[in-house]
């Protein structure tokens, strides 16, 4: 369930050639494939933001792969333009190739310099590859990129679900990471000053169960979904 992380530039350089491959095996046993859980996750945050009359105006990936989420994020109501940021030049060659436009950009992470410009940052699947001693100062760059009152949604996996322990075994550049609980990811972006709005874990029933999946929204203040999204704001300052 998780997108292109941004941990060594070499280690996803690696990777970049046998992404989707590899990732399609390890999501092989929930029955879906990758566009199912991105398709989701970007529904569930247009239903959020509908709610907030919220505009994704100018969104960021941070974590960005081979830009396979742009598509779904360019969509969102309002949105004007997506840049993705990665560490991984080989993915970011990749994503150029194949998304980029006028709006859709992409960059190396060390050559994106936080603007405090940007209305929404979009993150899934990337702080349990982020080293625990570096995470903190990446939620403070988050932060940085978003303008006073802008969002970040960040997704993880839950490492309290049985479920995404087996698929990211079964996953190669999962299997050393290190997940973070719901209530760890909201003291580290508290930390940064950010205000937690809501947290909402998705992904409980798999295709099998599918016929049960309408009642995921009721369930899911519950932590026992495959992914959770922090929805976070930038303070009014």
């Amino acid at each position: 369930m998780t997108d292109h992380p941004t941990k060594d530039a070499s280690d996803f350089d690696e990777y970049a050639g046998s992404y989707d491959r590899d990732l399609a095996l390890g999501l092989a046993a929930t029955g879906e494939d990758r566009n199912y859980f991105a398709r989701r996750r970007v529904e569930w945050l247009r239903r959020c933001l509908d709610r907030m009359q919220f505009a994704a105006g100018r969104t960021i990936e941070f974590g960005c792969g081979t830009g396979s989420n742009v598509p779904f994020l360019i969509e969102l109501a309002g949105a004007t333009s997506v840049v993705g940021i990665d560490t991984s030049g080989r993915s970011l060659e990749v994503a150029r190739s194949t998304f980029g436009s006028l709006k859709a950009q992409f960059y190396a992470s060390g050559d994106y310099e936080a603007q405090g410009s940007a209305d929404l940052v979009f993150c899934n699947g990337v702080f349990h590859h982020i080293p625990p001693p570096d995470r903190a100062a990446t939620v403070e760059y988050l932060y940085r990129c978003l303008r006073p009152g802008g969002l970040l949604a960040l997704w993880e996996n839950n490492p309290w679900n049985p479920g995404t322990r087996y698929v990211m075994s079964r996953i190669p550049f999962d299997r050393d990471a290190i997940t973070l609980s719901p209530p760890e990811s909201r003291r580290l972006v508290r930390a940064a000053g950010f205000e937690v709005l809501r947290t909402d874990c998705l992904f409980i029933f798999p295709h099998f169960l599918r016929w049960l999946r309408a009642l995921e929204p009721h369930l899911s203040a519950l932590p026992i979904g495959g992914q959770y999204e922090l929805l976070c704001r930038r303070r009014l300052e």
